[in-house]
C-alpha cells in the first residue's frame, strides 16, 4: 500500500499537458485583419482558413469555420433533423461536449461502449444498441456520433455498415484528430457531417473555435446560414429561422491560417513524443499505452497510458497523477465515460464495462508539440521512479 506522494517541486517549470503552440506566421495573419479592419466574423482569413482546412482534408469537402467544435456538433444534429424526443446514439468515452449538444435540441442521448483495442465506439454493442432502441421505441434512432478519441480513428468501415444498414446518419467527432487518418484517408470526412475543434489544448488552435465539414455542399450553407444568426436574404434584418452567433472571427481564423501551415510537424512533434514515452517506459511493468491498430494513424493528441496496479506493485494511475504533480508536471485521468456523469444518469447505456476500466486505469501524460526532449525525460524519470 502507497501512501499519496509527499515530496514538492519548489522552483521546477511547470510541464503542461497540451499547451498551445504559436508562431510568427500566425501574427502576420492577424496584423493584415486588423490593418485591413477585417476584425468580425467575415473576411479573408475566414474563407482562406476554410479552403486550408478542406484541402488539407481532401475527399472533395466543404467547410464552414465556427467558433467551437461544440457549434459545429450542434449545427450538424440541427441539419440531420434531430430534435425533440428523439435518441441520438453516442460514445460514452468521451468528452461531454460529444453529448451536450443533443440535450440542447431535447433529444436523448445512448450511449454506447468502446472496443479495447481503439478505445472508441464498438460496433457490436453499436448494433446492438440500435437493435433495441428500435425494439423498445418502435423508431430507429436519428443519428450515431462516434469518436476518434485522443486522436485515434474508430473503426469507421464497421461503423458506417452499420449506420448504412438501418439508414442511420453519421455525426463524425473528429475533434481530437485532425491530422489522423483511417485506410489511408483523413479523419473528418467519414460522416455525413463531421465536426473538428481548434481549442487551445488541440494539435492546432485558434484560441477557440471548431469547423463543421461535410461533402454535402447544401450541409455547409446551411450551416452558415445558420451559424450567421439565420438572416433572410433581404436588405433588412429579416429572421425567418432560428439562428445562432457561431461563426468565427477573422482574426481568429488568422490564427488558424498559420497554424495549418505547421499542422504536419505538429503531428510529426505528438508522434515523437508518444515514441519517446514508449521507449523510455518499456522496461516498466503493468503499464501499456493507447496503441494505432493497423489500419490506424493516430496524431497522438494526447499519448494516454493505462496501469494496472495488480502488476505495478500496487500503483495506481491516481498515484502516479499525484506524483508527477508534485514535480510540477500536469497530467490527467482519462474520460469519465459519460454515462457515469450525474447529467446523463437517465439515458440508455449499452456496454460490457470497457470504457469503465479504462477510465479506472488511465492517465494522459504532456502531450504538446513545445514539449522538449529535457521535458520527456522529467515525465519519465518520475515514471520510472514512481513504479519500480
Amino acid at each position: 500500500m502507497h501512501s499519496s506522494p509527499t515530496k514538492t517541486s519548489a522552483g521546477k517549470k511547470r510541464i503542461h499537458l497540451s499547451l498551445a503552440h504559436i508562431g510568427s506566421v500566425e501574427q502576420e495573419f492577424v496584423l493584415e485583419a486588423f490593418d485591413a479592419g477585417w476584425v468580425t466574423s467575415l473576411g479573408p482569413n475566414v474563407d482562406g482558413f476554410e479552403h486550408d482546412i478542406a484541402s488539407f482534408l481532401g475527399e472533395n469537402v466543404r467547410v464552414a469555420a465556427l467558433s467551437a467544435g461544440t457549434a459545429a456538433l450542434h449545427l450538424g444534429l440541427i441539419l440531420l433533423g434531430v430534435g425533440a424526443g428523439d435518441e441520438v446514439i453516442c460514445q460514452s468515452f468521451t468528452f461531454s461536449a460529444s453529448a451536450n449538444p443533443i440535450k440542447y435540441l431535447g433529444a436523448k442521448p445512448v450511449f454506447v461502449d468502446s472496443e479495447k483495442t481503439t478505445w472508441n465506439m464498438s460496433s457490436q454493442l453499436l448494433e446492438t444498441a440500435i437493435e433495441d432502441r428500435i425494439r423498445k421505441t418502435g423508431k430507429r434512432p436519428k443519428a450515431i456520433i462516434p469518436v476518434h478519441i485522443y486522436g485515434m480513428p474508430a473503426r469507421m468501415n464497421e461503423i458506417l455498415a452499420i449506420a448504412k444498414h438501418y439508414d442511420i446518419p453519421v455525426l463524425e467527432d473528429a475533434a481530437e484528430a485532425l491530422g489522423s487518418k483511417y485506410e489511408n484517408r483523413a479523419c473528418g470526412t467519414f460522416g455525413d457531417i463531421a465536426a473538428l475543434s481548434f481549442n487551445g489544448n488541440k494539435i492546432i488552435t485558434t484560441s477557440g473555435g471548431g469547423a463543421l465539414v461535410s461533402v454535402n455542399s447544401e450541409f455547409v450553407s446551411r450551416a452558415i446560414f445558420l451559424a450567421s444568426q439565420a438572416r433572410d436574404a433581404a436588405p433588412y434584418y429579416q429572421h425567418s429561422h432560428v439562428g445562432y452567433n457561431y461563426r468565427l472571427s477573422n482574426v481568429c481564423a488568422g490564427i488558424g491560417r498559420g497554424q495549418m501551415m505547421v499542422l504536419p510537424d505538429r503531428v510529426e512533434r505528438r508522434r515523437a513524443n508518444n515514441l519517446y514515452y514508449r521507449n523510455r517506459l518499456s522496461g516498466i511493468t503493468g503499464i501499456e499505452f493507447q496503441t494505432e491498430p493497423d489500419g490506424c494513424f493516430s496524431n497522438y493528441w494526447l499519448t494516454a497510458m493505462l496501469v494496472n496496479p495488480d502488476a505495478s506493485g500496487g500503483i495506481t494511475c491516481e498515484y502516479l497523477r499525484e506524483a508527477l504533480e508534485k514535480e510540477n508536471i500536469e497530467s490527467r485521468p482519462l474520460w469519465k465515460p459519460l454515462h457515469l456523469q450525474p447529467v446523463f444518469a437517465d439515458c440508455p447505456f449499452y456496454g460490457d464495462g470497457t470504457c469503465e476500466s479504462l477510465f479506472e486505469r488511465g492517465i494522459c501524460l504532456p502531450s504538446g508539440s513545445t514539449l522538449t526532449e529535457t521535458d520527456l525525460f522529467r515525465v519519465t524519470d518520475i515514471i520510472n521512479r514512481t513504479i519500480d
